[in-house]
């Protein structure tokens, strides 16, 4: 066994076998660097560790015990992690599973947005490389989708996390599936068919409700936003902003906040979403704003990072957006489409 210690870490490589026949052997050096480097963080990697039995894991919470505060098993190979969730340890130490390296290279782009790109792998996948982030965004985006799925929400299935050179990634199962956006592009004439089924997804979101505490609230990532405006906006126009804010009543409907075509799927004759770290609840509005950034307002400010965030050219952009909000609001006058367009934008300009 390999320990290593840092200045402020102290690492346990766990490795090979650890049974009845070694276990005590394995305890009394573990403890004894645990006592000797007392104010050092715990880790336990477990990079080459083939079997652990119930008198290992049983040592491991001993472990826990004796420092009285959790630390992390890392690098958990998919064998080794089935004996933790199977006898329940996963729920009573923080075992993280040791990540697959992929590799993206000759693999069609499907779609590209401000947090990273989503890649086909094969028929049947696609992953979602998160650029220059950390691993707690890859880990919202996991459970943020598992909550979308169990509450009736049409979203894609998560089943494998990845690294891709410095970027994790997460993994779907996604079978001859293209983006809403992409197919739009390729066939004008089904974009009314198209934009009906992305305004029953809306609606089926906006319609599904969850318990306060499961999401963020949108209205506290906004608040924040708001204060951050320091370089561009004046005290008043900030204390207008968040006026605004507060103005609207809060409620618990679910929001995705980047629900253009970009971030929808085509999976059979069914719509699923793709993209859901960022899901928080609140009121609808904040969803429908955003979707005026990209169609609307981002389609006229910024066309090049339009096109490559909807996935289709921006002269379709804003007319399937128009579309979009109308066919949503019930509002068929240009004119009172344009003041609604215009009160979307005291949110987001």
């Amino acid at each position: 066994m390999r320990i290593v210690v840092t200045d402020k870490k102290l690492i346990i490589h766990l490795e090979g076998h650890i049974d009845s026949n070694n276990v005590a052997d394995i305890e009394k050096e573990v403890l004894d660097s645990i006592a000797a480097n007392k104010d050092l963080d715990l880790i336990m990697d477990a990079d080459i560790l083939e079997y652990i039995s119930s008198v290992g894991l049983r040592m491991l919470m001993k472990v826990r015990k004796n420092r009285k505060r959790p630390y992390p098993i890392i690098n958990v190979s998919r064998d080794v992690y089935e004996i933790f969730d199977m006898t329940g340890f996963t729920q009573l130490l923080d075992v993280n599973k040791k990540i697959r390296e992929i590799s993206v290279e000759g693999c069609e782009i499907v779609g590209k947005g401000g947090n990273g790109t989503v890649y086909r792998l094969d028929d049947d996948k696609i992953v979602k490389l998160y650029h220059g982030q950390s691993m707690d965004l890859v880990q919202r985006e996991q459970e943020f989708s598992r909550i979308a799925f169990i509450n009736g929400i049409p979203s894609v299935i998560p089943y494998d996390v990845v690294k891709c050179g410095d970027d994790y990634g997460v993994v779907f199962e996604m079978v001859h599936s293209d983006t809403l956006g992409h197919a739009i592009a390729a066939h004008p004439e089904k974009m009314m068919e198209y934009v009906d089924q992305w305004v029953q997804l809306a609606r089926i979101l906006h319609s599904t409700h969850i318990e306060p505490g499961n999401m963020p609230n949108v209205k506290d990532h906004m608040r924040r936003n708001a204060k951050n405006l320091g370089r561009w906006c004046s005290d008043e126009e900030i204390k207008a902003l968040l006026d605004i804010i507060d103005s609207i009543p809060d409620c618990d409907t679910v929001l995705h906040n980047d629900l253009h075509p970009g971030n929808v799927m085509i999976q059979g004759d069914e719509l699923v979403l793709i993209d859901l770290a960022e899901m928080s609840t609140g009121p609808k509005v904040f969803d429908l704003a955003s979707i005026f950034r990209d169609m609307i307002s981002g389609a006229r400010t910024n066309p090049e990072l339009s096109e490559m965030t909807v996935g289709m050219p921006v002269d379709m952009i804003e007319q399937v957006g128009s579309v979009f909000f109308s066919k949503y609001t019930g509002i068929t006058d240009p004119a009172a489409l344009k003041e609604y367009f215009d009160r979307l934008g005291l949110i987001y300009g």
